[in-house]
This record gives structure tokens, sequence and C-alpha cells, in this order.
């Protein structure tokens, strides 16, 4: 943990910065050795810029490959045959592989600069406005939360710290139990849902790349849905639904669907695809996102693109297919589903909004990313020119969902599931079919857990969840006990194999055998080097 308690010192002030996501002056600022808090914190607009950092760099280890590898190839959604994750889709992870090493340097750093903010920002002056601060400090609370949400699901039992001038002198630290490191992640969010500025979001726009109260209503839902607390997963999933504050890009919903189903909240003219335009970052289906500087240096735009694109789309010389897309995730689309299009590419599609310049882009027939027959489609967003002239290699301009209303739908719609094998719940029921709507698909009278989870993994794939909720489905008992027989029954069946070149092709089989053990990842190897506590058995966390 050493160098994360430096970074709670070194990073005592942020840095001001704007979040536009789209400049290369988004980075410009003083040198972090001439910003102090006494000479930073200082005015409103200082105060919030404060949370700026916190959507960007912090995680960009963490969005560059470890935060894909870890839930999209060990939850059986991607495959690879890339050496530094091969380890994640096979099941043979160890503490020395370097994508670990990076998701967690990545989500206590952001924890770190989460802290910054909130151990400082109470030293600005009087003159500095009360809501301006209690909404920077929501922020930052709700950033951390997220950042712990991450870390606790990866490795269980972790250290909560709060605040670096605790460990100054000891930064050896033990970890302290699940269930503690939940209640402390709800503390935070509760906090960030009372003084974060609630917002009502319309079109797209820089102003609404923050995080808001309705944010933490909602990621709430989520942590209590993880934790069976199915009462408050509702109670929070329908205050955000009721607020108005989010809406559903309406897609291929009808006008007898919305009759039939009371369907309200849409955005017209907007399908699924349009979620992962540039041009729609920040849009109103938006609950948290990761904000990236297109054309930045490395560190700061996204690089999604870079790894997943197949060859001829980004036009930046990058675009290495390290991942595509299994068989397995491939055979999991119902027919006309049309969140297949937006989220993998087959032969043949074709792309209008990819390499406008030379009228769109049609996928190659021997298309075969990672031996799959197809390539990755989300995230990928094309050239500099197709995204206002904004991009470069390693470096495109489109957000990083950390959570989306579709979600906070779908959390409503479990939540009212419950316990129940099944329900035709009419309210379970709105939610559950305005995603399948949207989609393309038809309505249903009922559904079940399975049905549940299945919809979310269609509607989430390679937005870094699946992994997650696989962690999560045989209850918050298992969680707490590490014992995944549902889960571990799902992923030894996956289809994970590639095709042949045969006309038609063949299957080439491969179903990888998991383990429980498996949901909980070792400590990083160079974390227990400078830290061995942490192997010790966790302590109860003293509450302040």
């Amino acid at each position: 943990m050493k160098k994360h308690i430096k970074y709670f010192i070194s990073l005592a002030a942020m840095s001001v910065i704007g979040v536009t996501g789209c400049k290369k002056d988004f980075f410009n600022r003083a040198p972090e050795d001439a910003i102090t808090v006494d000479n930073f914190y200082k005015t409103n607009e200082q105060v919030a810029a404060s949370t700026n950092a916190l959507y960007n760099s912090p995680w960009f280890n963490w969005n560059n490959k470890a935060g894909w590898a870890i839930t999209e190839l060990a939850g059986g959604n991607g495959r690879t045959y890339s050496d530094d994750v091969i380890s994640l889709f096979n099941f043979s992870l160890t503490n020395i592989n370097p994508r670990l090493a990076d998701a967690w340097n990545s989500l206590f750093t952001v924890v770190a600069q989460s802290n910054a903010v909130i151990n400082n920002v109470p030293k600005a002056p009087a003159s500095v406005d009360r809501a301006v601060m209690n909404n920077a400090l929501g922020e930052a609370h709700f950033m951390r939360a997220i950042a712990y949400f991450h870390i606790v699901r990866l490795w269980g039992n972790v250290p909560i710290i709060e605040n670096s001038e605790d460990y100054v002198t000891n930064f050896q630290l033990n970890t302290n139990p699940v269930a503690d490191v939940y209640k402390f992640i709800i503390n935070d969010l509760k906090f960030a849902e009372a003084n974060c500025t609630k917002m009502t979001r319309n079109g797209a726009n820089q102003a609404q790349g923050h995080v808001s109260s309705g944010s933490a209503s909602a990621l709430l839902s989520k942590v209590y849905l993880y934790m069976e607390d199915y009462t408050n997963a509702r109670a929070e999933a329908e205050k955000v639904i009721n607020s108005g504050e989010f809406k559903l890009y309406r897609g291929y919903i009808n006008d007898a669907q919305v009759a039939a189903g009371g369907y309200t909240g849409l955005v017209d003219g907007k399908l699924y695809d349009d979620l992962f335009k540039t041009a729609n970052n920040n849009n109103e289906e938006s609950v948290a996102a990761l904000q990236w500087a297109g054309g930045a240096s490395y560190g700061h735009g996204n690089s999604i693109q870079a790894s997943w694109a197949i060859s001829g789309v980004t036009g930046t010389g990058d675009g290495y297919s390290v991942m595509g897309p299994t068989i397995d995730l491939q055979r999991a689309y119902e027919p006309g589903d049309n969140r297949k299009h937006a989220t993998i590419m087959l032969a043949g599609d074709k792309y209008p909004e990819i390499n406008q310049a030379e009228g769109g882009f049609t996928v190659p027939d021997n298309v075969n990313s990672q031996g799959t027959k197809a390539g990755m489609k989300k995230y990928v967003v094309g050239t500099p020119a197709d995204n206002g002239g904004v991009g470069a290699a390693q470096s495109a301009a489109n957000n990083t969902y950390l959570m989306r209303y579709a979600e906070v739908l779908l959390i409503a719609a479990e939540s009212i599931l419950g316990t129940n094998a099944s329900t035709s719940d009419p309210l379970a029921l709105r939610y559950y079919n305005m995603i399948r709507n949207r989609a393309g698909l038809n309505t249903v009278t009922s559904f079940t857990k399975n049905d549940i989870l299945h919809e979310r993994r269609m509607e989430l794939a390679f937005e870094f969840d699946y992994w997650f909720d696989l962690g999560r489905i045989d209850g918050w008992d298992g969680i707490i006990n590490v014992n995944h027989p549902k889960a571990v029954a799902i992923l030894s069946n996956q289809e994970r194999g590639t095709f042949s070149n045969d006309t038609p092709p063949v299957v080439y089989s491969q179903k990888n055998v998991a383990q429980s053990s498996f949901f909980v990842f070792p400590y990083p190897q160079s974390e227990t080097a400078t830290d061995p506590k942490l192997l010790d058995p966790p302590v109860p966390y003293v509450f302040k």
C-alpha cells in the first residue's frame, strides 16, 4: 500500500482542469508541486474543479486493459490469445499478473484522489459557497464508493482507507471484512445522495459529465441488489425512475408498446447504437461515465478502441483486435436483437458512422478476431474525422460508462422479482420490457431470475459488468462465503472455442473448468511484498 499512501499525500490538492472530454488542453494545469491546500481551494471555481480529475486519468489502467480483461475475458463474453491476459480467460491467474496489479493500482488511485478532495475541500475559506463545497464532497464520496465497489468484488477483504494522514508513519494495513466494505460504500453513497446537486438531463452535453444525487441513488440500488436487500434496491431504483432525471434512448419501441406498457421517459430518434457514439457523450441515459480527452497524451484519452477494433477502422494505425466476442456470447443473442449490431461486428455488417469519408465501413468477409469469425463494435468509434476531428492513436474521445439508466430499470425489475421464481408484476414487466422492446424484441408476460440475468448480459455486454453479475448470482451468502456453484456451472459450460476456416465453419470447442475460489482474486504480489498484513485475517473496521 506504500505507493497509495504516497498518492494520498502528494494529491492533497487537485488540479484545476476542465472536463471537456474532447480537448487536448483538458490536462493543462499548474505543476503539482506548485499546488498546495493553502493556494488552491480559494474560490467556488477551484472547489468545483477539484473533482474533475476523478473522471479521467486515475481510471486509465483499469479502462485500458485490466477492467475488460477481468470482466469480459473471465466472464466469457470475450476471448483472447494475448499473453498478458489469457490467464483471466482460462482461469490460471496468479498474483504476478501485470493486469491484476494495474487494476489494484488504478482503483486505489481513484480512492486516493477522492480522499484528497474529501479531506481538503473542507479547509476552503468561508467565502466558498457551501452548496459548491457539498457537491464536490458528494462527487468525491461517489467516486470513492464506486472504486471500492469494484475493489471489494475483485478481492473481497481489503483495507478501508479514509485519510492518508492516519498512515504516514505506518503504511502497512490489515484488510477489513467484505461486509464492512459494503457498509462503507453505502455510507459514501448516502452522503453523495444527500450532497450532490440534483440534475435533469437533456441532450448530450459537458455539463452532464459529473455525477448527481440521482447517480448516487442509482449506484445505491445496485449495491443493495448485490446484498439481496431487494426492498432498498427497489426504493432507490424507483426513486431514480420517478425523478425523471434520466431517460432511455427509445430505439425500436413503437407507439403501441408505449401505450400498452405505460412507458415514459423516452428519447425519440435515438437507437441503442447511438449510446456509444462520441457525439452522444454525457447523454440522458448516462448515470456515470469516465471522461476521456481525445487526442490527449497517453493515459488521458480512451484507449479501448486501439485494443478492440479490427483493421481498417481507426485511421490512426492501431486497432489490434486483442479480444473477440466468444461463440457463447454470439449464440446468446435472440433473433432480432438489435443490440448485436451495436456490440459485435459480423461479416457484411455495415456501419455508416465509421470511415464516413469513404462512405462508411463494411465488415470484411474474413473478419476473425481471436478466432471468433467476428470483431468488436461497442466502444469502437472510427477515425478522428468520424468524431469531429478529435482523436489519435490510443486516444479516442468517447466516454466509458460506469452505469447507465437502462441498468436502473433492470435493477428495479429484478428487485420486484426478489426471491420469487418468476414474476408477472405489472411494474416489473414495464421496466423489463422497456429494455427488450428498445432492442426490437417482443414483450413478455413474465420473467425469471435467469431471464433477467440474460437480459443484463445482452444489454451490458463489454461494459465491464458480466463477471460481477456472475459473482452475485449465488446470493449475498455466496459473496460472503465465496461459494458460487451456479456461477461455476455457467462458466464451465460456456463455449470459449474458435471457428475453423471451413465453409460452414466447424467449432473447435473449448470449455474451461471454473472454481468458486476464482471469484476472489489474489492480491498482487507487489502489494503483499510491501504490506504482508494483507495476507492476515481481516480486522473489523472501526466506523467513525
